[in-house]
């Protein structure tokens, strides 16, 4: 499918020409600025959602992704069902916590780059590229989360260079950290990554990882408020992927509710 251009392009085929590179947000940034995330409105309030919280970990066969579904407005529940997590292309993962009218466009448009560059050049952007692109991203968002609308991601995919799993936490400058064990971002995450701490060992299968990975999401919401743990009773389960050498796939519902029942022996 051809990626639609952002609304502003007086001529798609002329400015796509005039690039000279590979870059769909760099296109973007030169011939569409007003389509662009940091180019909203900036009168922050608690009318804007945010979102919280993301994790990451490393198992045998790759990294495991996993979010909570919750979003708040102030101390209110905005959003039950929110998708903090989503494919960035068939290798890889992108989650955020923050400003989620933000970061849904932000997440939509690194796709659509990751796609723009792929149709280009024939082949996929490496995965340290797709680390340079995001970083590239928040440093053009950064007057508006300095101005509140912050959005952190959270990134993770399959290296072929590296024949590994790798996972990326970024700062609202763009600043990136890889971590050998597990990450996270967001309100709850410092919850999150306690409980990892203690629960986490290299070499653990996918459903050992999957089921700490929400555990330690249990954990952050019984902590943080803005965190919403498994709700059995509205059928809400936290979005959970693996991201092995065979791609991104998420864990179906059933398997998560097996993982978030606690075990009766």
């Amino acid at each position: 499918m051809t990626p639609m251009a952002p609304q502003g392009f007086s001529d798609p085929q002329t400015a796509l020409m005039s690039i000279g590179g590979t870059s769909f947000y760099q296109l973007v940034r030169e011939h569409a600025p007003q389509s662009l995330p940091q180019h909203q409105a900036a009168s922050v309030d608690e009318s804007y959602r945010h979102g919280t919280t993301v994790l990451a970990l490393h198992y045998r066969d790759g990294v495991i992704m996993a979010g909570d579904r919750r979003a708040t407005m102030g101390n209110l529940i905005a959003q039950r069902d929110l998708r903090k997590i989503e494919p960035a292309d068939s290798h890889s993962g992108i989650a955020f916590a923050g400003t989620v009218g933000v970061a849904t466009r932000m997440v939509a448009l690194f796709q659509v780059e990751l796609q723009h560059y792929e149709k280009i050049e024939g082949v996929a952007l490496s995965l340290p590229a797709k680390v340079n692109r995001i970083s590239v991203m928040m440093r053009g968002n950064l007057a508006q989360a300095m101005q509140g609308l912050a959005v952190v991601p959270l990134f993770a995919g399959w290296d072929h260079h590296e024949a590994a799993g790798r996972i990326f936490t970024f700062d609202i400058t763009g600043s990136r950290s890889e971590k050998s064990d597990f990450g996270g971002a967001g309100s709850g995450s410092q919850f999150a990554l306690s409980s990892l701490k203690k629960l986490y060992r290299p070499g653990l299968s996918r459903d050992e990882a999957a089921r700490i990975a929400v555990e330690s999401l249990v954990d952050a919401a019984d902590d943080d408020t803005a965190t919403g743990g498994p709700d059995a009773a509205g059928g809400r389960y936290p979005v959970v992927a693996a991201i092995t050498e065979d791609g991104y796939a998420e864990i179906p519902e059933d398997e998560l509710i097996a993982l978030a029942t606690p075990s009766s022996d």
